[in-house]
């Protein structure tokens, strides 16, 4: 039986943008912004990436950022007890993490007391609330391929490490029952089509070329999006506010979205984004008062440094370009070959054509009834910025009738048995460290259906009925944790740690646990060293050339620059 929520309330959530390990001021701005909706808390705070569980200054050695930029942050106080979450927190991994910690962590866990991490892929519930979600960023030329970044990492695996894999995607896409919210940190593709587009490309100029190119965005979010269409989908990475409603024609198997006119300054309900008030050119649609508002902007009185800005913030020049990967596959490679003679050649010499945008055969399943998505995606906390919002959300649709609870403390916080028979039908998929091995092919659903069916059976006899879906808090340290004293700049990369929490899911789930090392095995690859850059095409290797990046995604000021700074 589902627990349930206090009767007449809903699971009451704080949802945050980019975390960039500023946790202090984080639950400060949640503590403010609950007393001013008269709440006593939350039951839960949402931090939609580069989250920056960093331990102590190794493992600031591996996180994708100039090292002039690198700063230690507030987790490791939590990490190591001086400070403790006031509320349960769950977050996804971004572009910017402690990539070593997160590895200990690949199915979820505890990076801290009350602090969860999602995994790779994940699908949790709250007081009968499924939230489901995927870590990283996309970079197709990397999405299928497995997870073959192992420590010590080379610069290729710093940046590689936190692109979204095929076989993650190809999990959450099995789910075949009804998600309440899903989270990623980049946007799904073509989502800023069911939003005010106009009022973004006008503070994100670079956007609307990108948009129309249809290489906004996360593609394998799209596609689990439009396959499990949860109510809400929480975002982050672009450093601005943006919402947005997809509707779906028919909820059992038509995945193509209801065409939006909602381009001319207002999203699909008719609200507009940017100064609040309504363009005359969209008809409005009459008030729900069920429906959540995602345009209430919770933070805006907080206390701040400055005053509250738009919530599509125009371009800062002093942003620093952070996400230089992204020009790493983009780049165009210019042959020594003239292109006459390259015109002359056989078929046989022209470079293959890989196309990683495929989607995947899968329609939206029968048990899947919601038809309207609510987007939103949040800044990062700075002052002036729109970075914080809160809700109550039910599950959708359920048919569970709770009793009222005496305390909301009991909301119970558990894993989910579908997704753990998922988990055990592709464990033996997982390929860690190789990567020069073959990518199992996806095979359909009709293949893959039947076996989860059989393993929720074991999931339901020797997990559910046993009592044991909480989640344990059985957090504890591996690494070592900083001092304040200690120097933050160190050139001593991390060390990989067995974490017992992964032994224990493993248990659990009845898998084997791929990511555990002989302490013999992990000083052997310390010794080796990390595998050599790969060489790229005229005798130089992935990184430089090509398209600049810069100023910053707080507005992709001049050419193509992308980088969000902090």
């Amino acid at each position: 039986m589902n627990p349930a929520l206090v009767e007449g309330q809903g699971l009451r959530i704080a949802v945050e943008g980019c975390g960039h390990g500023t946790l202090d001021a984080i639950y400060a701005s949640v503590k403010k912004a609950a007393e001013i909706r008269r709440w006593d808390g939350v039951d839960l705070l949402i931090i939609g990436g580069d989250f920056q569980a960093v331990r102590n200054a190794s493992d600031l050695t591996v996180m994708s950022c100039p090292v002039k930029y690198r700063e230690i942050g507030d987790f490791y106080k939590y990490y190591s007890g001086v400070n403790t979450a006031p509320y349960l927190t769950i977050f996804i991994g971004g572009n910017h993490e402690a990539s070593s910690h997160l590895w200990e962590l690949f199915y979820g866990g505890w990076v801290a007391p009350n602090i969860y991490y999602m995994g790779a892929a994940n699908v949790v519930r709250l007081g009968g609330v499924r939230i489901a979600g995927m870590s990283g960023i996309w970079k197709g030329y990397n999405y299928n391929k497995h997870h073959y970044e192992r420590l010590p990492y080379n610069q290729d695996d710093i940046k590689s490490i936190y692109h979204v894999r095929e076989i993650d995607t190809r999990k959450l896409l099995q789910l075949r029952s009804q998600i309440d919210i899903g989270i990623s940190h980049d946007w799904p593709r073509a989502i800023e089509n069911h939003g005010n587009s106009r009022a973004l490309f006008s503070a994100k100029p670079d956007f609307e070329q990108e948009s129309k190119d249809g290489t906004l965005g996360n593609q394998a979010a799209s596609y689990v999006m439009d396959r499990l269409r949860p109510p809400y989908w929480f975002a982050a990475h672009m450093h601005c506010k943006f919402s947005a409603t997809k509707t779906y024609e028919d909820a059992t198997g038509n995945i193509n979205p209801v065409p939006t006119k909602a381009t001319n300054g207002a999203n699909s309900t008719g609200q507009n984004l940017g100064n609040g008030t309504e363009d005359s050119n969209v008809a409005s649609i009459a008030h729900n008062k069920d429906e959540i508002d995602l345009d209430m902007d919770d933070d805006d009185e907080l206390p701040q440094p400055s005053t509250t800005s738009e919530t599509l913030p125009t371009t800062n020049k002093d942003e620093i370009d952070l996400d230089d990967d992204e020009s790493v596959a983009a780049t165009p490679q210019i042959s020594s070959v003239p292109s006459d003679l390259r015109a002359q050649l056989p078929a046989a010499f022209a470079k293959p054509s890989v196309s990683t945008d495929r989607k995947p055969k899968y329609s939206s399943p029968s048990e899947v009834t919601n038809k309207t998505v609510r987007f939103l995606a949040l800044d990062k906390c700075l002052p002036g910025r729109k970075f914080l919002q809160l809700l109550e959300i039910h599950p959708h649709e359920s048919e569970t009738k709770i009793p009222p609870l005496e305390s909301r403390a009991k909301v119970q916080f558990e894993y989910d048995p579908e997704w753990l028979a998922i988990t055990r039908v592709f464990n033996s998929d997982i390929v860690l460290g190789d990567k020069s091995a073959p990518v199992s092919p996806d095979l359909g659903e009709d293949h893959y259906r039947p076996r989860i069916e059989k393993e929720l059976e074991w999931v339901n006899e020797n997990v559910v009925e046993k009592g044991k879906l909480d989640i344990p808090r059985n957090f504890i340290l591996t690494a070592p944790t900083f001092e304040p004293g200690m120097p933050e700049i160190i050139n001593e990369g991390p060390y990989e740690y067995n974490n017992p929490q992964m032994q224990q899911f493993c248990d659990l789930v009845g898998i084997e646990n791929k990511f555990f090392a002989t302490e013999e095995e992990r000083e052997e690859r310390m010794r080796n060293g990390p595998a050599p850059a790969e060489e790229r095409r005229n005798n130089g290797f992935r990184r430089g050339g090509g398209r600049g990046r810069g100023r910053g995604r707080g507005g992709r000021g001049g050419g193509r620059g992308r980088g969000r700074g902090w």
